[in-house]
């Protein structure tokens, strides 16, 4: 990919969450039935932060997902977002808890290196426009040791099951969308950057492309998501 190409597509990613910024929330859970909610608790559990760490969370959105790791205790979380209106959305349901939440690229992130213990990335790291170097612009911010966990949708792998939630996946969900954001364009992309997304073991040969070891998968809900889980050498 061109760094037009790059660039041109991050514009897109940014100006469709502009868009949907207000409806985000409740599509999240309308469209999952509430078990965003969980698989966020699991990735966080994963993480396993310990008190001081400091983790970075990427893509970040609203502000969910580094909402939960901040419940976890005695950390201090970072959240990290192209899209400005999302993250005034993420203002608002702050609520006094402790997330810095700042407008950002996830492939040229301003901290130094070696700052955070952890990074975690939500259901965005398919929109990275170039997944080689978000992914070690994470390795370089993290510091030795540290770990970094992404929670990514993924395809479920038994035939009947994987050949009914496409269809939904594909047919239903972007109507759904549409309907209640009044953006179609933003749940037709779901779909076809889902498709697109090299996931399982060709998302974690990408991440240990980029510098990370053991790393390892954690399919969640018959595989309609995964958490990926490595560690910076």
């Amino acid at each position: 990919m061109t760094v037009q190409d790059a660039e041109a597509r991050r514009d897109f990613v940014r100006r469709m969450f502009d868009r949907i910024a207000r409806r985000y929330d409740l599509l999240n859970h309308l469209l999952s039935a509430g078990t965003d909610v969980r698989w966020r608790r699991r990735a966080v559990r994963l993480l396993d932060p310990q008190p001081g760490w400091r983790i970075l969370d990427l893509a970040t959105g609203t502000g969910d997902f580094a909402f939960e790791a901040i419940s976890r205790g005695s950390v201090r979380v970072t959240g990290v977002d192209l899209s400005v209106p999302m993250l005034r959305v993420g203002c608002e349901k702050r609520n006094g808890r402790a997330v810095d939440l700042l407008c950002g690229d996830a492939e040229g992130l301003p901290f130094r290196d070696g700052m955070f213990d952890g990074v975690t990335v939500g259901f965005g790291i398919r929109n990275v426009a170039r997944l080689d170097a978000g992914l070690r612009e994470m390795g370089r911010v993290l510091r030795r040791g540290g770990r970094a966990v992404i929670l990514e949708f993924s395809k479920p792998r038994t035939p009947v099951l994987s050949h009914l939630y496409m269809f939904y996946f594909k047919n239903l969900l972007p109507r759904i969308g549409a309907f209640v954001s009044g953006d179609e364009v933003a749940y037709t992309y779901l779909y076809e950057s889902v498709v697109r997304f090299p996931e399982g073991q060709g998302f974690l040969a990408v991440m240990e492309r980029a510098g990370f070891r053991e790393v390892r998968e954690h399919r969640l809900t018959f595989g309609i998501a995964t958490v990926y889980v490595g560690e910076k050498p």
